[in-house]
């Protein structure tokens, strides 16, 4: 130890050791939370693909090449996808009855020019009703493709028998070849990929083999357009108040503790504030009752606007809260020097605050609206639709959306809907991804004209 009492020789080399050894600890440990963070990303990726994918013992009700062969064509030559659509409504005219048939055209025509299943006397008489008129009265004709999934749907009715993951399917492949031989005699082993066009384009149904999530992805899409409309200009007008105009006061500290407080709320409560108000207090608004547009199953307020509504509720804290830190961040002397030259209060904030301020804002929008995207509670509660085959066509339509869709369809016991809960959950990724590309576009834009 030297006089002044800093230490010297062998004890400065000791210190200098063991600060080394404590800061090699130290990355040693940060190194091991990332790699326990990598791990539990990785290991959530490989039990989604590993289920999207897999081998499938499929049985059909009707062989599809029997039905090619009823119309007089070879099944070796043609297959039953690539048939025209006259080919295929001529398939499914002689292989449902006409009481099915009749339904079906009756909630959307085949032709425009002609009925299949229908007289014209009785289409006529149908769509001369003041009310119960059919949809197909008004709606234009089924495309090729929409005419084929009703052919699969009605007739050819394929039936999983059992599925297998992935990497079984890869590595196991004899072993479930003779299962599926001594199983499933009948049934056609096929590698299948549940996630496709088909599976995006699809609306729901009560089959594994035929659903899909359409109806879901534009639900989520307009509720995630209702809530950004709803939060976004209402979160960033409240931290520029809150942060350019309020005081030092009692009651803006308390107004601030309550923002900071209700960012960690949980959201089910969101979702009975959201059935309180949205539903029930403004049902005539959240149904559209009072904009003159309503219907027998939206009249109860659970409808779109409710769920973006509430939403909107759920993350306006979070964007109150980031909106903040991007202003605060801003320089005084930008606002200072906004002063100094004449603008006035809200001139400096337009002209000099916001503009620095608008990459964190929309970095934490961005937070903010994937939390929303894959919200499930409030959607439970504020009542989305659990199966629904029509698509959301605006703010006061019925609902469901992706999470509602996922959770669904893993409380199912069947392994199908499991292994199609793992392709919507690529969905929801994919979809959660493009979003944030598109924000983060929007925000390195915003920050270069700064």
């Amino acid at each position: 130890m030297s006089a002044g009492g800093f230490p010297e020789g062998v004890q400065l080399d000791g210190q200098i050791s063991r600060r080394r050894r404590r800061g090699a600890y130290l990355r040693l440990s940060f190194l091991a939370s990332l790699i326990v963070a990598v791990f539990a990303l990785l290991t959530l990726l490989y039990h989604i693909v590993n289920s999207a994918f897999g081998l499938v013992a499929l049985e059909s009700e009707v062989a599809p090449a029997a039905l090619v062969e009823s119309l007089g064509l070879d099944s070796t030559s043609s297959a039953l996808v690539d048939l025209s659509k006259d080919d295929l409504v001529t398939v499914l005219r002689t292989n449902i009855n006409n009481n099915v048939g009749r339904s079906l055209e009756r909630d959307q025509r085949f032709y425009d020019d002609r009925l299949v299943f229908e007289t014209q006397a009785k289409w006529d008489e149908l769509c001369a009703r003041a009310v119960d008129r059919p949809a197909g009265c008004s709606s234009g004709a089924r495309e090729r493709d929409n005419v084929y999934a009703l052919i699969v749907e009605q007739i050819v009715q394929p039936r999983v028998q059992e599925t297998w993951l992935l990497f079984d399917s890869i590595f196991h492949r004899a072993e479930i070849e003779e299962r599926a031989a001594a199983l499933y005699p009948s049934a056609d082993l096929i590698f299948r990929s549940w996630l496709s066009v088909d599976f995006v384009t699809s609306p729901q149904s009560p089959q594994a083999e035929i659903a899909g999530v359409r109806t879901a992805i534009l639900g989520s899409l307009w509720i995630v357009g209702v809530t950004i409309l709803f939060s976004f200009p209402v979160g960033v007008g409240a931290a520029v108040y809150l942060e350019e105009y309020a005081r030092d006061t009692r009651l803006n500290r308390l107004v601030q503790t309550n923002i900071n407080n209700l960012a960690g709320v949980p959201s089910i409560i969101y979702g009975m504030l959201g059935l309180a108000i949205f539903v029930r207090v403004l049902q005539a608004f959240t149904s559209g009752a009072a904009f003159g547009g309503v219907d027998g199953v939206t009249a109860n307020g659970r409808t779109v606007v409710s769920a973006g509504l509430t939403l909107g509720l759920l993350i306006l804290p979070i964007i109150i809260i980031n909106a903040q830190e991007a202003i605060r961040a801003v320089p005084q002397s930008l606002r200072s020097a906004g002063m100094a030259l004449g603008a006035s209060q809200w001139q400096t904030i337009r002209a000099h605050v916001l503009p620095n301020a608008i990459p964190g804002i929309l970095t934490g929008a961005i937070l903010a609206v994937a939390r929303a995207l894959g919200e499930t509670a409030p959607l439970v509660v504020v009542g989305a639709s659990t199966f629904i085959t029509a698509d959301p066509t605006g703010p006061f339509s019925k609902f469901t959306a992706l999470p509602i869709q996922i959770f669904q369809w893993t409380s199912r016991p069947q392994d199908e809907f499991r292994n199609i809960a793992a392709a919507a959950i690529i969905v929801l990724l994919v979809l959660l991804l493009l979003l944030n590309a598109t924000a983060i576009v929007l925000r390195n834009r915003y920050a270069r004209r700064v």
